[in-house]
């Protein structure tokens, strides 16, 4: 029951990645017939991450109240009303509003189903999990390029998205009785009543600082290359966009693909062992952006750092509830997932910032500070585990 119960978890962890990408996609037809200035994106980002940081950091207690099923479904029927919303709006300050309960939906959806599956399941489990993700986020460009094409009509794609959320909620409710089956049939030591803590007591959790630096640094690494990679192979190594655009699908299906095979490697070394060994086709990638070499090679350096980079999320989460304890792992991820978060929302800001001042040229040097925090953040969390006996490297 497990298993059949876990299959329906990675096709409702799809609609996680669903209205991630949907703005995205959807904004060079939305600014233009809401006649607002094409860069008003970033404040619907901005608002959309900001809900998300919100609804991940205080998630705990709401999931250890409801329980992870029912957060979930109600979490995306909400992100589909909200996706519906957008469809309805005639008003960019209506889509600011509506930003608010999709990235609320976002935060809880991400800490309740991380913390289950990293909990009763494993670190192969985790990497699945992420790869639908994955696929989530890619369904979403064919539907509104579905919409485009065939209606001329962007509200077409966010009607889509919202009969998919709709289905996948159902869904959701629909296993309920499964879930309380699996739930009835655990091990006694996976049935400790869950503990809230509060923000006091999660600041004297050894190890938990680094970690979340550690988050923090991994999710600002990789939506900063997500986001200005393209940009900076077209303006300062002279790439078409066209050619670019192929470099940055190339970076996310390395994301994507590294997860798929992290899930089987998993089986046989540690996290730590994993992620160092990833963190070595990263650095070089990152090594080849500063050398003299043809721009396509350097095209090619963004999918070594994916490769490198993609498993470590996943992979630390199934960790949390080892490191930590399974009695507070939910505490523990909902304020992972804000953190990422907070990576995510500021690091390409920032870097858009110092662009302006230092040039695009600044790049690589600000992709290579997020790597070197990544590395020191394992070093300082790795010397705080060592002091309560555990080990990332050990751990499996």
């Amino acid at each position: 029951m497990a298993t059949v119960l876990f299959l329906f978890i990675l096709i409702i962890y799809i609609g996680l990645g669903v209205p991630d990408s949907a703005l995205g996609s959807a904004w060079p037809a939305i600014y233009p017939d809401l006649a607002v200035n094409v860069g008003l994106n970033s404040l619907l980002t901005f608002i959309i991450s900001f809900a998300t940081v919100g609804a991940s950091f205080f998630s705990a207690k709401i999931i250890n109240r409801l329980g992870t099923p029912m957060v979930t479904g109600l979490s995306t029927l909400l992100s589909g009303v909200a996706l519906l919303g957008y469809s309805l709006s005639e008003s960019f300050w209506l889509l600011c509003l509506l930003s608010i309960p999709l990235g609320l939906a976002a935060g809880a959806i991400d800490a309740a189903l991380n913390n289950y599956v990293a909990s009763r399941y494993g670190s192969m489990q985790m990497n699945f999990l992420h790869v639908f993700y994955g696929l989530g986020v890619a369904i979403t460009p064919y539907v509104f390029s579905f919409a485009l094409k065939n209606a001329n009509n962007w509200r077409l794609g966010y009607e889509i998205l919202f009969f998919i959320q709709l289905a996948l909620s159902l869904l959701t409710f629909a296993t309920l009785p499964l879930w309380k089956r699996v739930q009835s049939n655990l091990p006694e030591e996976q049935k400790l009543s869950p503990k809230t803590l509060s923000v006091k007591e999660l600041l004297h959790v050894p190890a938990l600082k680094s970690n979340w630096l550690l988050f923090f640094s991994t999710c600002a690494l990789e939506f900063t290359v997500g986001t200005w990679g393209c940009t900076y192979l077209v303006t300062c190594e002279g790439l078409t966009e066209s050619h670019a655009a192929v470099y940055l699908t190339l970076y996310y299906a390395g994301m994507t693909a590294s997860r798929f095979i992290s899930a089987f490697v998993c089986r046989k070394f540690s996290c730590g062992a994993i992620l160092c060994g990833g963190w070595v086709l990263t650095l070089t990638g990152m090594v080849a952006l500063f050398l003299p070499i043809p721009p396509n090679v350097k095209g090619v350096s963004f999918l070594l750092i994916s490769l490198g980079n993609g498993p470590t999320f996943p992979n630390l989460i199934s960790q949390t509830p080892k490191v930590f304890g399974r009695e507070i792992s939910q505490s523990i991820i909902g304020t992972q997932m804000a953190t990422c978060n907070m990576g995510i929302m500021i690091a390409p800001p920032l870097f858009g910032v110092l662009a302006g001042t230092l040039g695009l040229e600044s790049f690589p040097y600000f992709v290579a500070v997020w790597f070197v925090l990544m590395a020191c953040a394992m070093l300082m969390q790795q010397r705080s585990l060592k002091i309560t006996g555990k080990s990332l490297f050990t751990i499996n």
